[in-house]
């Protein structure tokens, strides 16, 4: 199975922490060349110092920058982009705060859809001339399971990754006779900062402590346990490679099976 990724240029974004930093590495294991990218500095430059070297000439970096601040986004791209192509976009950004769908105002949902999916099309705008220049390219999206089954008590988020997944299944479609892949990671209970916010949340929602929480949640997950962020990140390396490269337009779940639906 051919999973060298050396001489390639692998973009990951939300790479502070969790399952982007975990894809960092993963990414770094296969040979890339890796940027991480998030909003703070400090963290940044110590996740790509970590990251390994495996090839050599390998090189890692980082671009700090919000995805919510277009325009800074934007120029932080180019300006990569114009110093070395980026070959596999990893699109991954913490999800929006729970709450239930009816309840949630206007401006909640226009800040989810500008942060997720309008940031991950500027993003694919920029990677993706390069691409087919290049006549390879990967995208992959980090989104969540709720765009097939929706998560209760998280309405705009349920909402927002169904419109990222839609979007990336047109991509696909759009891009595939360019040689460039776009697929979903859906990553099911793993553990990150995301998961202490939900279980924090039904926490304050139900009353009980937050291991009866955990054990409830557990119940619904054949493999009964939480997912390492290493798990989740495997699957996004695996589609990212070569040997993934007739794989395209799928939403893969990482979830340890609780999905009822096939």
């Amino acid at each position: 199975m051919d999973l060298n990724l050396a001489g390639r240029h692998a973009l990951v974004c939300g790479a502070s922490e969790g399952i982007g930093r975990a894809a960092a590495h993963e990414l770094a294991l296969l040979g890339a060349d890796v940027t991480v990218l998030a909003r703070r500095v400090d963290v940044l430059s110590g996740v790509a110092a970590a990251l390994p070297v495996v090839a050599d000439g390998q090189r890692h970096g980082f671009r700090a920058a919000d995805v919510s601040r277009h325009d800074q986004l934007r120029e932080t791209i180019q300006g990569l982009v114009a110093a070395q192509p980026v070959d596999i976009l990893v699109n991954n950004t913490g999800g929006p705060a729970g709450g239930r769908a009816i309840d949630a105002a206007a401006d909640a949902y226009l800040s989810a859809f500008h942060h997720h999916l309008l940031a991950n099309q500027l993003l694919a705008q920029a990677v993706v001339p390069g691409m087919q220049a290049a006549g390879w390219g990967r995208i992959v999206n980090v989104i969540s399971t709720s765009v097939k089954e929706p998560i209760a008590n998280l309405g705009v988020s349920n909402t927002i990754r169904g419109a990222v997944a839609s979007w990336a299944k047109t991509l696909s479609r759009e891009l595939g006779g360019a040689g460039i892949t776009v697929n979903n990671v859906l990553p099911g209970y793993t553990r990150t900062q995301r998961l202490e916010q939900i279980l924090r949340d039904r926490v304050q929602q139900t009353g009980k402590d937050e291991a009866a929480v955990a054990t409830a949640m557990l119940s619904t997950v054949p493999a009964g346990r939480f997912a390492e962020a290493g798990e989740v990140a495997a699957a996004i390396a695996f589609l990212a490679s070569p040997a993934a490269s007739y794989i395209n337009g799928v939403s893969l779940a990482v979830d340890g099976g609780r999905m009822q639906s096939i």
